[in-house]
């Protein structure tokens, strides 16, 4: 029977960072700076890319959902972390619990797809500069994005779905900060076994699915780049790629060290939870803007026609 699990047991209780008031003071500022950054660096970028013609570019289309994503994905995470760093309590609801897992799954993993779309926007536009016109379309653009939020949608659904059907019994204690699908087996005393090959499928799918193209993209990319014979022409395609490839790394990495790895409740755990779901969220809007010189100037442009408006 569906949904059985909720009666036995209604809430969760996060452990949290830390159980230390004076630490907990500490992150709570931390934190809540940390989303802060997020909100107005990714709104930044939303804004800039909306209201400068220069960058109505594929490249810049996807950059745009990109930052959409980190919005999100920060916003399913750290208003309850923040919260829970002023609170005695931290509980929060089986159904709150699942409805975040869904959430992360449907972020995380449309942000993986986008990557990957990324990667191919950036190997059209170096590996054959004269055709990138015609690949990259504005209707195969919007496929692609269309295709990504799909794909993290149906994965998301199957796999909350599963952990719907999850018996939970008197063991409530969540070694974590947020809800997160591998926290949740230990806790169930239903057999997880399915569960855990289709999460590990999905991770494998989602994961190195969307990390094989972003490789094999990016070794059609260097080799290109070398070939190059003059250093300028190097200098600003490796500029160009640099940037998506720090992206691709911090994501990437974080992420398939959570999925893959057994759950342990040891500090590698938050540490790889926060890298992917906090701090690369508020890195992206910044490796973009920093490493991209068409941003730099967009920025720059929006800031004088501002303070020339205010100074009026």
């Amino acid at each position: 029977m569906a949904l059985r699990n909720h009666s036995t047991l209604t809430e969760f209780i996060l452990v949290g960072l830390s159980d230390d008031p004076h630490i907990e003071a500490l992150l709570f500022v931390l934190f809540l700076g940390i989303y802060l950054l997020t909100l107005m660096g990714n709104l930044m970028m939303l804004l800039v890319i909306r209201v400068d013609s220069h960058l109505h570019k594929p490249m810049y289309f996807f950059l745009s959902n990109l930052s959409f994503l980190d919005l999100c994905l920060s916003s399913i995470t750290v208003p309850k972390l923040v919260e829970d760093l002023l609170s005695e309590k931290k509980t929060i609801s089986v159904e709150g619990c699942l409805t975040q897992v869904f959430f992360v799954f449907l972020t995380a993993g449309n942000e993986a797809c986008l990557l990957s779309v990324m990667a191919y926007d950036r190997y059209a536009a170096i590996c054959h500069p004269l055709l990138y016109g015609q690949v990259m379309s504005n209707q195969l653009c919007v496929k692609l994005v269309l295709a990504s939020w799909g794909l993290a949608s149906l994965n998301s659904v199957v796999i909350v779905l599963l952990a719907i059907n999850l018996d939970f019994c008197e063991a409530q204690t969540v070694h974590h900060y947020t809800c997160e699908l591998p926290s949740l087996f230990p806790l169930s005393c239903s057999d997880i076994s399915i569960n855990i090959n289709i999460l590990s499928f999905s991770t494998v799918l989602l994961g190195l699915g969307n990390f094989l193209p972003i490789f094999f993209s990016y070794v059609c990319i260097i080799s290109n780049i070398l070939s190059i014979s003059y250093k300028t022409g190097r200098r600003k395609s490796f500029s160009t790629c640099s940037s998506h490839l720090i992206a691709v790394i911090l994501f990437f990495g974080s992420g398939m060290l959570r999925y893959l790895t057994p759950p342990s409740g040891s500090f590698l755990d938050l540490l790889s939870s926060l890298q992917y779901s906090v701090i690369t969220p508020m890195l992206n809007p910044l490796i973009y803007s920093l490493k991209n010189k068409e941003v730099k100037i967009a920025v720059k442009r929006r800031l004088g026609k501002y303070l020339q408006y205010f100074r009026w």
